[in-house]
């Protein structure tokens, strides 16, 4: 079997797949832009071959990048980022060299918020208002529908990056004035906890992993407000939130991937935002494998290859990524942090510049089975001076 990853170096955890494949006997070929001699070791090994291109934002150059693979070594079976950056371009080169998975058609109800929201609607499910607005005028209109705030983001976009809460006419007008020129779309603004539905469906659709996180704030009061955060996997997963992300996989009939749903908790509804057809940011991967005792890497390059799941978990552990922010002052230096809490730090690690403003520059993996214990760490590692 021959898979090519592109941009296997990134984010950092994410060579694992690269392992995992190779262990089964994948021929594994890598499309990045960085030296092939600054990649980890541990890629390299995992690598058949790496070509190096200028620009992955170069279409041609990736193309000639997979004719020469196909070339060498007979017709390419899977291409993958795990990357929601590069979802579309993952879809043009499958189309282009008859390779399995999502195709350019699959994109729009993946990437674009307007074109989800329909789908959720058609299946059933309770989401928060939402209107694709190109003019001021369409914006006032559903304003005067669901009143403010409201909430403005790009049709298409990453981890709440120029996204806003309007709260007034004037600042709606402003929005306008200055907004960046892509298409937006405009959400009601519900107040609730946020929660995820996570895992892994094989290649028949069928969910053969599957978790909840709970996160303390919002991706875009984060971003815009420079703080920091946690969130925390439970051991439990609340019934409705099961039945909701299950409703939404349905709707979207994954195969052979992760995915990433996202939802608000009211006092008395549950709201899903959106769903991306990847595996979560940051080291939540991980996160996954230290909470359960297992290795979700490996299982995705199981299913991949085989269409099995090996394992079995139980979610024994809670685990927390807390995210801190250089810009603020902590109680606990590096150090103390590792004195009073390092027997629940399962891993640590400065975080990427391009995902720290939404998860933090600094990242602390804590785990107890107990959700208090936890919870006291987290208080204790986020303590300001």
């Amino acid at each position: 079997m021959k898979v090519v990853l592109l941009s296997p170096h990134f984010p950092r955890n994410f060579y694992n797949f690269a392992v995992a494949l190779r262990r089964l006997g994948v021929a594994v070929l890598g499309v990045g832009d960085t030296p092939y001699e600054t990649l980890r070791p541990e890629l390299r090994d995992a690598l058949v071959e790496y070509y190096r291109i200028e620009n992955l934002n170069d279409y041609d150059q990736l193309v000639r990048a997979c004719g020469y693979f196909t070339h060498r070594y007979g017709k390419l079976e899977r291409f993958e980022s795990h990357n929601e950056f590069w979802l579309e371009t993952d879809a043009r080169i499958r189309a282009d060299f008859n390779i399995a998975g999502p195709k350019p058609p699959d994109m729009d109800r993946i990437k674009r918020k307007s074109k989800m929201k329909q789908v959720f609607a058609r299946a059933g499910i309770d989401v928060a208002r939402g209107k694709l607005v190109r003019t001021l005028k369409v914006a006032e209109q559903f304003v005067d529908e669901v009143g403010f705030p409201v909430i403005a983001k790009p049709d298409i976009g990453v981890g709440a990056a120029a996204t806003f809460k309007i709260n007034s006419g004037a600042e709606l007008e402003q929005f306008f004035a200055q907004k960046p020129p892509v298409a937006y779309f405009m959400e009601e603004f519900i107040s609730g906890a946020l929660y995820s539905f996570d895992g892994l469906v094989d290649q028949h659709g069928e969910l053969v992993f599957f978790t909840s996180h709970f996160f303390n704030r919002g991706i875009m009061e984060v971003v815009n407000q420079r703080r920091d955060m946690y969130y925390y996997s439970l051991r439990e997963i609340p019934q409705d939130l099961e039945h909701a992300g299950r409703q939404a996989l349905a709707a979207f009939g994954l195969s052979e991937r992760f995915f990433h749903i996202e939802f608000f908790r009211t006092q008395d509804r549950l709201l899903l935002l959106e769903l991306n057809m990847r595996p979560p940011g940051g080291l939540t991967m991980d996160m996954f494998n230290y909470a359960n005792d297992i290795d979700l890497y490996q299982e995705w390059a199981n299913i991949v290859v085989n269409n099995q799941f090996s394992v079995d978990y139980t979610r024994p552990y809670h685990c927390a990524h807390v995210g801190r922010k250089w810009h603020l002052r902590y109680k606990l230096d590096y150090d103390a942090v590792l004195r009073n809490y390092g027997h629940l730090i399962v891993h640590h690690e400065a975080i990427d510049r391009v995902l720290a403003p939404a998860i933090g520059d600094y990242g602390y993996l804590v785990r107890s089975p107990d959700l208090a214990v936890l919870q006291a760490a987290i208080d204790g590692i986020l303590a300001l001076a």
